[in-house]
């Protein structure tokens, strides 16, 4: 039966509206959220790890880059192509708040977003510019979790209303004809408070940290979680104008807050609200960007959907990264971790992998992967160099200009090993070398869609390679 079948009881009460919103409609932070949050709160997983996450969702990974190069996150306005290098730019932590973010909107962002779910979208965005300014007047340390917090504040309000789910949207018929507004209204036709329900998903979402402390604690004396209830304190009382009592609360309270003037305060408002509008633009809301403010900003075009890069952009892109990279201090984990995604996006590879030599020369050893479905994300891909007769990844490695390997013209080299590891898929290899000896070699494949390759494919990912040995022989030479 259809989820939004009519015939479906409705559901009753707090838990069940949560349990629908939760299930059915709007999982707001996808498998890849959640492993970004795992991997941040492991010590031992770092960039790579951080990067190889977030490459898995070709949509998250634009939508970063996107929001990456706007001058709200990257003030120095360094070119950013690749996702290592947003890491090194913008640090970790603002990666992961940005990938939340990211992940917040591509989940409501929709054509049944209709008037009501566009304001919710843009309170949510207004109060979290307004909280991230006032984190950075306080001198918090993470501005951009604040930003965050801020931003899911009144994830209820927003899950319901961006529900285009028929029984939710029946719910939003009745509030609209009962004539009452806010708690009232919804306590009257639901039965509860929709800030209770942002409560409850809160909880079955493990949003945890500071997002949780102020859905759940709106009333404590922390710092953080005041200027996360502040930024809604501010959007709220906004809708009754700048000179109103509302605002004038608003004020009071950040002056006790922050100190300063009282319109030097409003000046800053008034400036976050129209980057609270570009902001909205940047991510993609357009329609619920022009519920912040009427006033024009200095940025504002009409918007169009950008066209997607195509691979011979995403190859100059991500060549240019490793240009610039390699031209200053090179971080070798960076280095490779940039031709991986040259690889796997600009070559448009299912899977690509590089693989270290072990001391004994007797193993090779997984060092970073991307498109990989492993059932475990922390198990490693080793390939043992004791199969009879050679196998295609120790055969590969010493051929220096790197080999374009098929099942069927190279049955021997696919061994059981191979097999169980890698699969029978045609494959292209590169050996990377130090003083003409193989330290180790990268290997890709289209083993997921099973998309042919080309002679183009092989030439592209040639180059990446070779870019990879560059950079190897400066590192050495600096070194020296």
């Amino acid at each position: 039966m259809d989820k939004g079948d009519l015939s479906d009881p409705q559901p009753q009460g707090l838990d069940e509206w949560a349990e629908l919103l939760r299930e059915e409609e709007m999982p707001i932070f996808s498998n890849t959220a959640q492993k970004i949050y795992l991997a941040m709160d492991d010590k031992k997983k770092g960039a790579m790890e951080l990067a190889s996450i977030i490459l898995q969702d070709p949509s998250l990974t634009a939508k970063l880059l996107k929001v990456g190069n706007c001058p709200y996150y990257n003030p120095s306005r360094q070119k950013i192509s690749t996702v290592s290098r947003a890491i090194v730019i913008l640090g970790m932590q603002m990666i992961r708040e940005l990938t939340l973010a990211c992940s917040f909107f591509e989940s409501i962002l929709s054509p049944a977003n209709k008037e009501r779910a566009n304001k919710e979208i843009a309170h949510a965005i207004h109060a979290a510019v307004q909280a991230r300014e006032l984190a950075i007047t306080l001198r918090d340390q993470s501005p951009e979790e604040v930003f965050v917090a801020a931003l899911l504040h009144n994830v209820g309000h927003v899950a319901f209303w961006c529900s285009s789910n028929r029984k939710t949207a029946d719910m939003h018929e009745k509030l609209a004809v009962s004539g009452l507004e806010g708690e009232e209204a919804e306590k009257r036709v639901l039965g509860f408070c929709l800030k209770d329900l942002g409560k409850k998903l809160s909880k079955s979402w493990h949003l945890g940290g500071l997002i949780h402390e102020a859905i759940s604690h709106p009333q404590s004396s922390d710092e953080r979680v005041q200027t996360v209830c502040m930024g809604n304190e501010i959007s709220l009382a906004l809708k009754y104008g700048i000179d109103s009592e509302e605002m004038e609360v608003c004020l009071q309270k950040l002056q006790s807050l922050g100190g300063g003037s009282l319109d030097s305060i409003k000046a800053k408002i008034k400036a976050n609200t129209l980057m609270a509008v570009d902001i909205a633009q940047q991510f993609g809301a357009h329609d619920a960007s022009q519920y912040i403010s009427s006033e024009p900003t200095q940025h504002s075009v009409v918007v169009q959907e950008e066209m997607q890069p195509d691979k011979k952009q995403i190859q100059f892109q991500v060549l240019q990264d490793i240009t610039a990279h390699i031209s200053g201090n090179i971080d070798l984990n960076v280095l490779f971790e940039m031709v991986l995604e040259g690889v796997y996006r600009g070559v448009e590879m299912d899977r690509t992998i590089f693989m270290l030599l072990g001391p004994d020369k007797k193993s090779l050893n997984e060092k970073i992967s991307l498109g990989w479905k492993k059932p475990d994300f922390n198990e490693k891909i080793r390939v043992f160099n004791n199969d009879a007769k050679g196998n295609l990844l120790f055969h590969a490695l010493y051929d220096h200009e790197g080999v374009w390997l098929k099942p069927n013209q190279h049955a021997s080299l696919y061994t059981d090993q191979i097999e169980s590891q890698f699969g029978r898929y045609e494959c292209f290899v590169f050996p990377i070398q130090v003083e003409k000896k193989p330290i180790g070699l990268i290997y890709c494949d289209r083993g997921i869609e099973h998309g042919a390759l080309t002679v183009e494919d092989f030439s592209v990912a040639k180059h990446f390679a070779k870019q990879a040995q560059i950079g190897l022989t400066l590192y050495r030479m600096k070194s020296h």
